[in-house]
């Protein structure tokens, strides 16, 4: 039993888990081997590419001190230097950076470790942090947690980068006395991550979305080699291997890495124990990583700080000398290097460098540029110093400040010297100043925020009290600047602030304008990011609220949306719209919820989900409101594949006031992996601006009808004028989410910009300043360097170094400029601003603009001490030169510009990119080591002729191949082989592309190189490292005689012709003004060459009419051929429908036939030959159901309509064919195809000689315009080109033709232009050059006419034969035809068409919808019902012979059409009524009693128009117009219209004009009489005495009042009542609108009284009596009612037992409305017994 016990004791003890936990024994000191690798590069890329990477060897000894202590001692460090291709190329020594290294390390550390996890780390006091961190490095690879119980388990575990997810496998080896530990840690995956992000504040990621979207991936895995021993585990080796993985493109392949290795191995073990630590130590902290002075160290050259006041002297004598040389790249990396000091040197040295170059303008730009970049706190103090001491003018402290405040550190010392600058009197002194101080210090305070884990209150008290004083004071201004800065802050702390401003939360914000109420409601934006809940709570009361201001409400639907709601959220906005009135409201919450519905971005997924719910619930007819509602237009895309995209975005905000959107705002959004970023937004409100098209300074207010509109107010109950407003325009400016400036723009700051720049409130001293100036020569030089952008993002590595991937731009922007005008005759001392129409001015010019950009990114290991890792530098320039001498002589109408040829190759514009392997140490800053990432090769140039394959035919062989040629056939797509040879090499490419412009002396060259790594991976990121150049090269081309000068000459009027003439002649002026005027256009018709043109033209008609004699047609015209028009089809289809039936039976089976071929091709699985086969059939059933023929564009014309239009009826929409109108008599009779055929031919005869007569117009008429371009060369010959304009314009048909050739009479080659509107529903164009305009040609066609039974327009274009270039362009673009359609909703349908020829039809189906067909060669793209943005007059039902008359053009027609049908009316008769809005609707007037049908609400008061229906007249009305000083009266007397002015009887045959300020017009109109008074705001009246019809002015939306209504699109608010109450009928709100009168003077006797429910009421289970809440008419007293009308009436309930009369009842808008109910009206009275005094 005992052995039995015995053994399970042994069993036992064998089988616990030895103790794995590294232990260091007292006395003894272990000796171990350190080497740390860090390399960066292309992952997989082995030696084809280039790295650059650092590695630390060294020594290390540990001993333990006592208890938990530690000593680490490094002895012999050796740091060297990679930069070559890995592995081939060998490190380099770095004897200087390792002297500097090891000196850090000359004393010992100190660091706790007990359990095998390492505690607080102590080093000298004056250690720096980067050798702090190495250690941290070291001791991170003894970091080991054990659990005692497994072997495989996940825990939280600390280390260099933060506490990270950390998995353990380990494998006891007990029989050996080993053990191996393995250690991954995912470190995407880390609390408190050691990371630090500069320049990211404005960059939102995405909390809610996978880790797989991000595009920078870590890990590090250890393995650990563990020995037992008597005391525990000792570690024999371990060895960490780090990847960091940044996919730029977010492409599975296309991915940098970098890798970092270490090693640890143990060499020795004494027996001594180690050296006590001598220097006093500090505590340091534990193993997370510390970030130091990396953080002021650029991506740039590195610099050793010695003589910083010197050294910054001199790299900024360095940089302007760059700059002036034009060696821009050089002037950028000295300006980096020169932000780099201005972060490292102390204030007093930049108060030096200042007083050096203070007065010197070039040192100058550069000097405060650099001081905005350098963000530091002595920087920013530097330039707060200067703004207060003046030193400073106002544009430069307007450029400065901004970038400035965007570019420094926020922390407590620059938030400090940031509030000094709010209260700068230099700053307050300054409006711009002030507003740029104020922006710029909220997104200081916003930066901050994002870095501090707490916000003292005092940081927003300056924006608090700015906004508490602006609203006590009613400062409009200052109450939107303090909302902005506060918007710009974005903390939950402003809330209570923003919602004074609120009308919703705050009763006294409702007297405040509604552009403050939209700010309030913009300044809860950002604050969502930190308090989503209660921002979308509030903004969620601010959308419901019915009483603000539609625009407001707009502005928080946008907000809310923002926030990503929840479904519940989205519905009840849904819901909300249900039960509101606002038109405007619903229709942008319902655009905007639908282009979100439709949108696939990722992080808006819920979003969308949730807005796809909502627009189900709301009606589909908000979709089909037109453009005066207001709407989101969402442009945007995703790449699933890329994880990025963008979306742009237009809100149009329509006000009550205005025609067209008061509010745009507009805004880009990108979204790239898991981030998202506001790019940029901009906004433009408008207030009034229609005020700007009418006539001012009429004193309305003095007229009498003023002062009777005001009484008329008085007996209107509740009525009140709008409020005034003045035209305003403001518009503000957000970069990257913040606004960095606003501005609004008003008549006060116009007239005082104006007096500030003349000290005259009058304009014309400003242009009188700026032409003497430009007199005495203007000579500048601007310059504006900054630097545009700075993104690092910096993680450390394993081995303890700072692993950063960073971004910076640098850009310039210059321009040299002389400029020198004469003017003749001088200027007098009463000049005007007209005298320049007549002034003859010379102007002498040198301009030199220049603009360069450099962007430089870096993927490595940047220290204040090395560098080591990729460079990847951009750059863009273009620069030009323009020299000009320009003489304007506008009385002669000439206009002369002169300039020099190119005489050296010039470099218009570049782009060039390139990457490099980069090694620097301070130590040694002469000797950087770059390497081409790529290695160096031939770059192998492809030779500009094409390859041709031999078992590929060419192109020209395809076309000729092919039976019916097509320049856009699917089939010429880019072959294969030529994209291969284009990437012969596998890397790379070069190819030059020149076109010689030998006339004028020079080359314009495109050249491309590229070398790059897609012979790894096909990736974007592989294309882009490498070697990458594009510019383009203005070049001088060698000729026989050197060029002198270039001239181009305009001239217009009569001396157009003389002008060719004298250039090609060179006559004297009084031989030219003594010719002839024939002798004058036979000059210029030989020079032009157009003989010539005609000659073979005539040549070309004559030989095919001998060919085609059968053909009568005799079309004569310039542009077309008759047996090869451009808009016919191919002759077998023509043959083929030539054939007709010969009998009934015959027809009957081709209809037939017809049908079922029409009904199996409009399925969706139909094929291409059987939609061939339908088209063929559709001919066949025009023919057999009437007389067919067709026209030159190949199309068939049934001559009946009936048979038209049922023939039609079951075709799909691409199958109807197109009916022009011109063709269209439904009175004539064709009696069979011959007849049809002759008609057609004489029809097209007479076209032809209409078109004919004259071919050319300068037989005619003379040119109008003149221009010679040319080059003029020292042995005086000329060469270039003339382009002459004729014009022929007539009321029923216009042409214009045009003539270009060139000046050599050697020269055949001629552009010849012709376009013509042939009648009121046709028209022409066209284009051909070449040899004698005969080469190439281009026509176009337009025609009106019917399409499926509906008033259409067909454009035709057809290219019968073009270069070859240009079919390669459309080749390329039609490649995108399909997708384009495809994405646009529009249906497909592989179709042969002619080819060569594409057709588009636009059927107007209403006034807001057209079908669209769009026939392509092999394509046909189709859609229904398409939106309209704008009505157009017309209706589905229109025949075609009330199209437009041919005695107005129908192309002039049509816009002047939607223009008037945007123009409101308001119709009135006895019993009908429709508003300016659309709304229809019964009333039948109580007789004699005056109606307000139309009147001006607004401050003004300019009109009244009054209606009423005359006791003794059943179906006639009077009226009665106030304007100005006049009343007018019209009515009916003895079946005679009757028109009295002020009392006065007046004859209505003979026109009336006032001689008043503005402007009235009333004259007899048809059977009426009409009255016009635009200045008042009455575009026209027009009474008839049944009808009155009014129409009023655009900038009179939302200012009219009355039976009418508002103007302002909102039909569901039009039964208004002057309260502004809604009414609940037609009749109420009719009725609310009648004048009341004295009861025994006047004759109407109807009155409003307040009503109350007789029968008893139960309200809310109580007995309660109602009253109405607004009065209803009712006869005076002493009256009875003779005729009565039911009204719906609102009624307000009080406890029985109340006191409260009907007279102490209070108005309708301070009391609630609690039911509704019936009540009768009275519209006629008997008024016998009525008493009235004597």
């Amino acid at each position: 039993m005992k052995g039995l016990v015995l053994a399970l004791l042994v069993a036992l003890a064998g089988g616990q888990k030895r103790d794995l936990e590294p232990v260091f024994r007292t006395g003894r000191t272990y000796r171990y081997s350190y080497e740390g690798l860090v390399l960066p590069g292309l992952r997989g890329s082995g030696a084809a590419t280039a790295t650059a990477g650092v590695r630390l060897s060294c020594q290390l000894e540990v001993g333990r001190l006592a208890h938990a202590d530690h000593a680490l001692r490094i002895q012999s460090p050796k740091l060297e230097e990679y930069n070559g291709f890995w592995p081939r190329d060998q490190f380099t020594p770095s004897s200087k950076l390792t002297e500097t290294i090891a000196s850090c390390f000359t004393q010992a550390f100190k660091f706790e470790y007990s359990e095998g996890r390492v505690g607080s780390i102590y080093a000298p006091e004056d250690c720096p942090i980067i050798c702090i961190n190495i250690v941290r490095g070291i001791l991170n690879m003894m970091q080991i947690t054990i659990k005692k119980a497994q072997n495989v388990y996940e825990l939280q575990e600390a280390g260099i980068e933060g506490i990270c997810q950390t998995r353990y496998v380990i494998q006891d080896d007990s029989k050996n006395n080993r053990a191996t530990i393995s250690k991954s840690k995912d470190l995407t995956d880390c609390q408190e991550k050691a990371v630090k992000n500069i320049g990211m504040a404005y960059i939102r990621p995405c909390p809610t979305c996978p880790l797989k979207v991000r595009n920078i991936k870590s890990t590090v895995m250890f393995t650990y080699k563990m020995k037992y021993d008597d005391s525990g585990a000792l570690m024999t080796s371990a060895v960490s291997e780090q990847l960091y993985q940044i996919a730029p493109f977010n492409e599975p392949d296309g991915v940098a890495v970098m890798e970092a290795r270490q090693e640890l191995a143990l060499v020795d073990i004494k027996s001594a124990p180690i050296s006590p630590l001598e220097a006093q130590l500090h505590n340091h902290g534990n193993l997370h990583y510390h970030f130091s002075g990396e953080l002021l160290q650029m991506p740039i050259h590195l610099i050793k700080i010695k003589n910083p006041e010197l050294q910054l002297t001199e790299i900024l004598r360095q940089l302007v000398q760059y700059n002036k040389e034009g060696s821009s790249k050089e002037a950028s990396t000295k300006f980096l290097q020169m932000i780099q000091l201005f972060r490292l040197v102390t204030l007093d040295e930049i108060e030096s460098s200042w007083a050096q170059f203070a007065n010197e303008p070039p040192y100058r730009h550069w000097f405060l540029s650099a001081i905005c970049a350098a963000g530091a706190t002595d920087t920013f103090k530097f330039l707060k110093q200067k703004i207060h001491n003046e030193k400073l003018n106002i544009w430069e402290a307007a450029v400065t400040l901004p970038l400035a405040f965007h570019f420094v550190t926020p922390n407590e010392q620059t938030l400090e010297i940031a509030s000094t600058f709010l209260t700068c009197p230099q700053i307050q002194k300054a409006p711009m100043l002030r507003i740029l101080v104020y922006l710029g210090y909220g997104c200081m305070v916003n930066r901050y925020s994002a870095q501090a884990s707490f916000l003292p209150n005092e940081l927003l008290q300056p924006l608090h009290d700015l906004a508490t004083e602006a609203a006590s004071k009613g400062h409009a201004e200052d109450m939107a600047l303090a909302l902005k800065a506060i918007g710009n802050a974005g903390e939950p702390a402003s809330i209570k602030r923003i919602l004074k401003f609120l009308p919703t939360f705050s009763p006294a914000a409702a007297a405040l304008p509604n552009r403050i109420h939209a700010d309030a409601v913009l300044a809860l934006r950002k604050i969502t990011r930190k308090d989503p809940a209660k921002v979308r709570e509030t903004l969620l009361q601010i959308f419901m609220d019915n009483s603000l201001a539609p625009n407001v409400r707009m502005v928080a639907c946008v907000v809310l949306l923002e926030t990503k709601p929840a479904l519940p959220i989205v519905t009840a906005m849904a819901s909300s719209l249900l039960k509101g009135t606002s038109l405007q409201v619903a229709s942008f919450t319902y655009s905007h919820m639908k282009a979100l519905a439709v949108g696939r971005i990722p992080q808006l997924y819920n979003l969308s989900a949730a807005c796809n719910i909502a627009i189900k619930l709301l009606s589909p007819r908000l979709d089909r409101l037109s453009y005066r509602y207001s709407k989101v237009i969402h442009v945007g895309g995703y790449s699933t594949e890329y994880k990025a995209g963008a979306i742009w975005r237009v809100y149009l905000m329509n006000s009550p006031g205005t025609m067209f959107p008061s509010d745009i705002i507009t805004k880009v959004r990108g979204y790239y992996a898991n981030t998202a970023t506001d790019i940029v937004e901009v906004a433009l409100r408008s207030q009034s601006l229609t005020n700007i098209f009418r006539r001012h300074n009429i004193p309305f207010t003095e007229y009498d009808t003023y002062k009777t509109l005001k009484e008329l107010g008085k007996k209107l109950l509740g009525w009140k004028e709008l409020p005034p407003e003045d035209p305003l325009v403001s518009a503000y400016l957000k970069v990257l989410g913040q606004e960095i400036a606003f501005v609004d723009i008003g008549k006060d700051v116009i007239q005082q910009a104006v007096t500030s720049l003349t000290g005259s409130p009058n304009w014309e001293p400003v242009v009188t300043k700026v032409i003497k100036e430009a007199r005495r020569g203007i000579s500048r030089q601007w310059i504006l360097p900054g630097m545009v952008a700075e993104l690092r993002h910096v993680v450390p590595t394993a081995m303890g170094l700072p692993l950063e991937f960073s971004l910076c731009g640098v850009a310039l922007a210059q321009a040299v400029a002389a400029v020198d005008m004469q003017m003749s005759p001088a200027l007098s001392g009463n000049f005007r601003p007209s005298r320049l129409l007549e002034a003859n001015m010379e102007v002498h010019a040198d301009i030199k603009p220049k603009v360069y950009f450099h962007v430089i990114a870096m993927m490595g290991i940047n220290t204040q001490y090395f560098q080591s890792g990729l460079e990847f530098h951009a750059e863009f320039s273009a620069n030009t030169t323009m020299k000009f001498d320009a003489r304007v002589n506008m009385k002669e109408k000439s206009f002369k510009l002169e300039t020099t040829p190119c005489r050296q190759e010039v470099e218009l514009a570049a782009a060039r990119s390139e990457v490099y392997a980069i090694s620097r140490n301070v130590e040694e800053v002469d000797s950087e080591k770059r390497s081409h990432i790529l290695p160096k090769g031939e770059v192998l140039s492809i030779p500009d002729q094409k390859f041709k394959s031999s078992e590929i035919p060419s192109r020209d062989g395809i076309e000729k191949q092919r039976n019916i040629p097509s320049v856009m056939s699917k089939g010429y797509q880019q072959s294969s082989e030529e994209e291969h040879h284009h990437s012969v090499g596998g890397r790379s490419y070069a190819r030059t592309f020149c076109s010689k412009l030998a006339s004028l002396g020079c080359y314009a060259c495109l050249s491309l190189k590229s070398r790059d790594s897609t012979f790894l991976k096909n990736t974007y990121l592989h294309r882009l490292i490498g070697e990458h150049e594009a510019k383009i090269v203005l070049k001088p081309v060698q000729t026989d005689a050197d060029i002198d000068k270039i001239q181009l000459e305009i001239q217009a009027g009569s001396r157009a012709a003389s002008k060719i003439i004298d250039v090609v002649s060179s006559g004297s002026e009084e031989e030219d003004a003594s010719s002839p005027y024939e002798d004058i256009q036979a000059k210029l018709k030989r020079i032009l060459g157009i003989e010539k043109v005609f000659k073979v033209a005539n040549k070309t008609q004559h030989h095919k009419k001998r060919i085609h004699s059968k053909d009568k047609t005799a079309v004569t015209h310039l542009w077309v051929e008759p047996s090869a028009t451009p808009f016919s089809s191919s002759s077998s289809s023509s043959t083929a429908d030539s054939k007709e039936p010969r009998n009934e039976q015959e027809k009957e089976a081709v209809r037939q036939s017809g049908r079922k071929h029409g009904s199996r091709s409009s399925s969706k699985g139909s094929s291409s030959s059987s939609s061939s086969t339908s088209g063929s059939a559709s001919s066949k059933i025009c023919s057999s159901s009437s007389s067919s023929r067709e026209d030159p564009s190949g199309d068939k014309h049934c001559s009946r309509d009936s048979a038209y239009s049922d023939l039609q009826a079951n075709l799909a929409i691409y199958q109807f064919w197109f009916k022009p109108a011109d063709e269209q008599d439904p009175g004539r009779k064709v009696l069979n195809s011959s007849t049809s055929s002759s008609s057609s031919s004489a029809s097209d005869e007479g076209l032809s000689r209409a078109m004919s007569q004259p071919k050319f117009l300068g037989d005619i008429k003379p040119p109008i315009l003149a221009v010679v371009l040319r080059a003029i060369q020292k042995n005086e010959h000329q060469a270039g080109f003339q382009l002459v304009l004729y014009t022929d314009i007539q009321p029923m048909r216009s042409r214009i033709q045009m003539f270009v050739s060139s000046i050599a009479g050697s020269s055949r080659w001629k552009l010849c232009a012709d376009s013509s509107v042939i009648n009121s529903h046709k028209a022409l164009g066209s284009l051909k050059w070449g040899q004698d305009c005969q080469e190439y040609k281009i026509a176009t066609k337009i025609a009106t006419g019917q399409f499926a039974s509906h008033p259409a327009v067909q454009m035709k274009l057809a290219w019968p034969k073009v270069p070859s270039r240009i079919r390669r362009a459309a080749r390329w673009f039609y490649t995108f035809v399909p997708g384009a359609a495809y994405m646009l909703g529009y249906s497909q349908r592989q179709q042969r068409s002619p080819s060569r020829q594409a057709t588009m039809v636009m059927a107007l189906t209403s006034p807001r919808t057209c079908d669209v067909v769009l026939k392509l060669p092999d394509l046909t793209i189709y859609d229904r019902a398409i939106r309209l943005p704008l009505p157009f007059p017309s209706s589905p039902s229109t025949p075609t012979s009330t199209l437009p008359s041919s005695d107005r053009n129908f192309f002039s027609k049509a816009a002047f059409s939607i223009i008037e049908n945007l123009k409101a009316r308001c119709s009135a008769s006895q019993d009908m009524i429709t508003t300016f809005n659309g709304v229809e609707f019964n009333y039948s007037m109580p007789a004699n009693c005056y109606h307000v049908l139309a009147q001006d609400c607004s401050p003004e008061l300019k009109f009244l128009v009054t209606v009423k229906r005359p006791e003794k007249s059943t179906n006639h009305i009077a009226i009665n117009v106030r304007l100005a000083s006049h009343e007018i009266d019209m009515y009916v007397s003895n079946g005679l219209i009757q028109l009295k002015i002020n009392g006065v009887q007046a004859p209505t045959d003979v026109p009336y004009t006032s001689n008043s300020d503005a402007s009235m017009l009333i004259s007899s109109e048809n059977k009426g009489l009409s009255l016009k008074a635009p200045d008042y705001g009455i575009d026209k009246l027009y009474y008839d005495g049944h009808t009155l019809e009014i129409q009023v002015a655009f900038w009179m939306a939302g200012k009219t009042c009355g039976i009418c209504g508002k103007y302002d699109g909102e039909k569901e608010r039009e039964y208004q009542m002057p309260s502004g109450y809604l009414a609940k009928d037609a009749v109420s709100f009719a009725q609310s609108w009648i004048v009341s009168e004295d009861p025994c003077a006047g004759a109407c006797k109807l009155q409003r009284k307040l009503v109350k429910i007789e029968k008893p009421v139960a309200f809310e289970k109580k007995a309660s009596k109602c009253y109405s809440v607004e009065p209803v008419l009712h006869c005076v007293e002493g009256c009875l009612a003779t005729n009565i009308v039911p009204v719906s009436v609102g009624f307000h309930c009080v406890p029985a037992g109340s006191t409260l009369s009907v007279e102490e009842q209070p108005t309708s808008d301070q009391k609630p409305e609690d039911l509704v109910s019936t009540v009768y009206a009275h519209a006629a009275c008997s008024c016998g017994q009525q008493s009235c005094p004597a």
